[in-house]
C-alpha cells in the first residue's frame, strides 16, 4: 500500500508485524475474523473489498483444484424470463461466461448466438472483440469494472480452473489486461449509466441494474432500460425491430 509501511499497517490493525507479514505472505494459519476486520478498518476497504478479504484468507495454500472449478448453467425458467423482457437483459456467471441472452441484448451488444460456445465470455469479448470495444463510449471504464468483478469472483472460486485459463489467455493477447489485473482492485457491479455508441441507432444512455440470483451461486441478471420518452428509448425501440430472436442458452 503506497504511503503505508508494514509496520505502520500493523499497528493501525493492533496485531504484530510478524504475524501481519505471516498474513501477507498466507502463512497465518486459521485467522481470526478480528483481525480481518481489523486489517479491513486500519486498510479503509470498502464492502466488496472487505468481502474479498475474507474469501482470500479462507483459501487454503495448496488446496488441489477441482477440474471445472465452479461450473454454472441457465435454469430453462431464466431463459424464458430474458425472452420475456422487452428490454437488453443477459445472464453472466462469476467469471463472465454469458449463459443466456436476450434479443435486445444481441443487438446492442453482440451477437452472441454466432459465437462457438467457448467465447461467450464478456470479459474475453470486451479485451478481444474490437466490434464491441466500439460500443462502449468509455471503454477503459467498462474494462476496468469487468477486471474489478473478475477479482471479486477469484477470490471465492480460486478453484475454477476455467476462471485460471481465461486469466491466462486474456493476459497473453491483452497488455490492456495485464495492466488493469496488476492492479489488484475488486469491486462489486450493483447499478449506473453506461453510454454506448452503436452503428445502426448512434449513441444512446442506458440505465443498468445488476440482480444477483440466489438461488444461483455467482450468477447475476443484467438489465439495462432507457428513460421513457428519451432519445435513448427511441434508439431501443428501433433496436428492438432489429435481427431474428438472439434468446439462447449457453450448453
Amino acid at each position: 500500500m503506497p504511503g503505508l509501511r508494514r509496520e505502520e499497517l500493523a499497528l493501525l490493525a493492533g496485531v504484530s508485524v510478524a504475524h501481519y507479514t505471516r498474513l501477507e505472505q498466507g502463512n497465518a494459519g486459521n485467522v481470526s475474523a478480528e483481525v480481518l476486520d481489523a486489517v479491513a478498518r486500519a486498510l479503509r476497504l470498502s464492502d466488496a473489498e472487505h468481502e474479498h478479504l475474507l474469501h482470500l484468507a479462507r483459501a487454503r495454500p495448496g488446496r488441489k483444484k477441482k477440474r471445472g472449478g465452479c461450473p454454472t448453467t441457465l435454469r430453462p425458467a431464466l431463459g424464458t424470463l430474458l425472452g420475456s423482457l422487452d428490454v437488453p437483459a443477459y445472464v453472466v456467471d462469476g467469471r463472465t461466461d454469458i449463459l443466456g441472452w436476450n434479443r435486445l441484448a444481441a443487438a446492442l451488444l453482440h451477437d452472441f448466438g454466432a459465437l462457438p460456445p467457448r467465447h461467450r465470455n464478456f470479459a474475453r469479448l470486451v479485451f478481444l472483440e474490437p466490434a464491441l470495444r466500439t460500443r462502449y463510449v468509455d471503454w477503459e471504464a467498462k474494462a476496468a469494472e469487468t477486471v474489478r468483478a473478475l477479482r471479486v469472483y477469484a477470490g471465492y472460486c480460486s478453484e475454477d480452473t476455467g476462471l485460471t485459463a481465461l486469466i491466462g489467455e486474456l493476459s497473453l493477447h491483452s497488455e490492456d489486461f495485464r495492466r488493469l489485473w496488476a492492479a489488484h482492485e475488486v469491486r462489486d457491479l450493483s447499478h449506473g449509466t453506461k453510454a454506448f455508441r452503436h452503428p445502426l441507432v448512434g449513441e444512446l444512455t442506458l440505465s443498468y441494474e445488476t440482480l444477483r440470483l440466489p438461488d444461483d451461486p455467482g450468477q447475476s441478471l443484467f438489465v439495462y432500460h432507457a428513460e421513457p420518452g428519451s432519445p435513448s428509448a427511441e434508439a431501443l425501440r428501433l433496436l428492438g425491430s432489429w435481427g431474428k430472436d438472439a434468446t439462447a442458452v449457453r450448453g
